[in-house]
């Protein structure tokens, strides 16, 4: 049997990476493992005449922002050890450094799924990380919508009509 016993979970706060929030809670209650849950803030230099200086002031109101999110984020199942997590810097970097220092078994993340250009042009966090972790990374996508069939809606339309004593009448009273 495979040994996980620290799952991190890596939330953008995307409806893509709430999907894979399901899948960490559900390994970590089936394995008995402790959940980290991390955000990363990419970290934002002030540029000032030539040089360049880490940013201060704002960025660490946002900081705090994401903290308080991230801390919303909780298991109903109490049995859970949780742990929440912000780090600051490139999202695939710290991710991966994070689970080398930790000793994380299984990182778990959604990807956007982008393809194409957009991909191209921005990157995939979760690609990254796959490339670059030292354990398994479960990536979960988001289900495809399945466009209904037009056999699907031709049967739909040939349910019976409600009966003509049921019209108009309601089953509650």
């Amino acid at each position: 049997m495979i040994n996980i016993k620290n799952i991190l979970y890596a939330t953008d706060f995307s409806s893509h990476s709430n999907q894979a929030y399901f899948h960490a809670v559900a390994l970590a209650e089936g394995h008995g493992a402790r959940l980290t849950i991390v955000h990363v803030c990419p970290s934002r230099p002030v540029v000032l005449g030539e040089g360049m200086l880490p940013a201060t002031g704002a960025e660490n109101q946002d900081i705090e922002y994401w903290k308080r999110q991230l801390e919303q984020i909780r298991p109903v199942n109490d049995g859970i050890q949780v742990r929440h997590v912000i780090l600051e810097g490139s999202p695939a970097e710290e991710i991966i450094r994070y689970a080398t220092e930790q000793g994380i078994d299984l990182i778990v993340m959604g990807t956007h799924g982008r393809t194409g250009l957009e991909r191209l042009l921005m990157g995939s966090v979760a690609e990254q990380v796959v490339r670059g972790a030292p354990c398994s990374v479960l990536v979960v996508k988001m289900p495809k919508r399945v466009p209904v069939t037009q056999p699907a809606q031709q049967a739909a339309s040939e349910l019976p009509a409600a009966a003509p004593a049921m019209q108009g009448t309601s089953l509650v009273r």
